[in-house]
């Protein structure tokens, strides 16, 4: 992959790297060590005078991963030059781990990437719990990625919870720290960081609703602990769930948590086009006979 830009001032080659191009400083001394970035075809280094009129083309090499790929199912659901987003279903990691260096989505993305010839990297930008399914953003390289981490992106999930809120929408705003270790897990806590979560009721049942959910703040297990607080937890939740929650969730025979992302909105890193895209999957009990 190459980015290029013609040159309509005069400065050093730095400036451009990091003005017109938005390089993170981080990539750029990567890079500049190497011959990926070239003025009119000729390896230059970022102290460079370029002049108006110059070619800068940076080539985006991405390392091999540490991890095999593999080819497995892979479910696309939009590709470009710098984009692949894809639906994960429940009980799969997003990444390798010291435990598990296989069967992971990381695995299975870069063995669509060997398979379809791409020099590409494994760059989430959305991360899901093994056992929430749904849409996952990924860029193609690490230049892309550090584009998006400053966008805003904006995420609706669907979760089946159970009983369900009063009112047909609402916030919950709750600080959510982490628990002392060993646990892994969080809570509601005066000290924590403030999380905020706007919810709205899509549809109700006899003991159980469906929930459309958008995280303003970004915290681990945040959309869980914020159910499970309001008193509504996600139904199949093992940690956050209550025991009648989890009761119900065993007589409805749930494999897993019923929490989906359904949804991304956000400005493509290149193009500035308004891109929204929708999983696949959702949360609803006929999943099921579909796990």
């Amino acid at each position: 992959m190459e980015l290029r830009l013609t040159a309509a001032r005069e400065g050093r080659l730095s400036s451009f790297l990091l003005g017109e191009l938005n390089m993170s400083t981080g990539l750029m001394n990567k890079l500049k060590w190497g011959d990926g970035i070239r003025v009119n075809g000729v390896p230059r280094r970022t102290n460079f005078d370029v002049k108006p009129g110059d070619m800068v083309t940076v080539r985006l090499d991405e390392e091999e991963p540490e991890y095999p790929p593999e080819d497995g199912p892979l479910s696309v659901l939009y590709e470009d030059d710098w984009l692949l987003v894809v639906d994960k279903p429940a009980g799969m990691l997003i990444h390798p781990s010291r435990a598990k260096n296989d069967g992971t989505l990381a695995n299975f993305v870069a063995g669509y990437y060997r398979k379809t010839g791409q020099k590409c990297a494994f760059h989430p930008m959305t991360r899901l719990d093994r056992d929430t399914f749904g849409i996952v953003l990924l860029a193609k390289n690490a230049h892309i990625h550090t584009r998006l981490q400053a966008a805003d992106v904006k995420k609706t999930y669907h979760a089946l919870v159970f009983g369900g809120p009063e009112g047909e929408q609402g916030i919950i705003d709750a600080p959510i720290a982490r628990k002392p270790l060993p646990s892994l897990l969080r809570e509601i806590r005066e000290d924590g960081k403030p999380s905020v979560t706007e919810f709205r009721v899509l549809e109700k049942y006899d003991g159980y609703a469906r929930l459309a959910l958008r995280p303003i703040t970004g915290r681990t297990h945040q959309l869980r602990v914020h159910c499970a607080y309001m008193g509504f937890p996600i139904l199949g939740d093992p940690q956050y769930g209550s025991e009648e929650s989890q009761s119900f969730s065993r007589t409805l025979g749930l494999p897993h948590q019923m929490l989906c992302a359904k949804r991304l909105e956000f400005s493509h890193p290149i193009t500035g086009e308004a891109m929204a895209l929708e999983s696949g999957m959702d949360a609803q009990l006929r999943m099921r006979s579909e796990e």
